[in-house]
């Protein structure tokens, strides 16, 4: 599902890659420790930010993400404790809006989110956040 050269490292001989940095970064700017989220579930996220229309995204396009990431894992308290009311309101509606769609990058964060099981149960709960089955 990566389209670009993500890279987790190798031993600590190979540095993570560029992308994988930014998104660590904005989980920890969102009050996410990285170690929280499992390397797969970054690699993932950082295959959602690229598209095929642009495969390097921008710096700025990780950080939203990563804030949905750890609204997601640390649920609307914590989250709120750790960023404060203003941004809380904005990722609820952000949260909201994804939802109403139901698709787009937020949405498709959430599902990722979701099947992973990062996601607090409040949050699933509040939300009304479920996954059909395909079969």
């Amino acid at each position: 599902m990566v389209r670009r050269g993500s890279s987790i490292g190798f031993f600590g001989i190979f540095g993570r890659s560029e992308d994988l940095r930014r998104l660590d970064a904005g989980l920890r700017q969102a009050g996410l420790h990285p170690a929280l989220v499992p390397e797969g579930v970054k690699l993932a996220a950082t295959s959602l930010i690229a598209d095929a229309d642009e495969p390097d995204p921008p710096p700025e396009r990780y950080p939203p993400v990563a804030e949905l990431m750890a609204f997601c894992a640390l649920g609307e308290e914590v989250f709120g404790k750790e960023n404060g009311a203003a941004r809380l309101a904005t990722i609820c509606q952000r949260v909201e809006a994804a939802l109403e769609a139901g698709a787009g990058r937020d949405a498709q964060i959430i599902l990722l989110m979701l099947h992973a099981r990062l996601i607090q149960p409040d949050i699933i709960d509040r939300y009304g956040i479920y996954a059909e089955n395909g079969d």
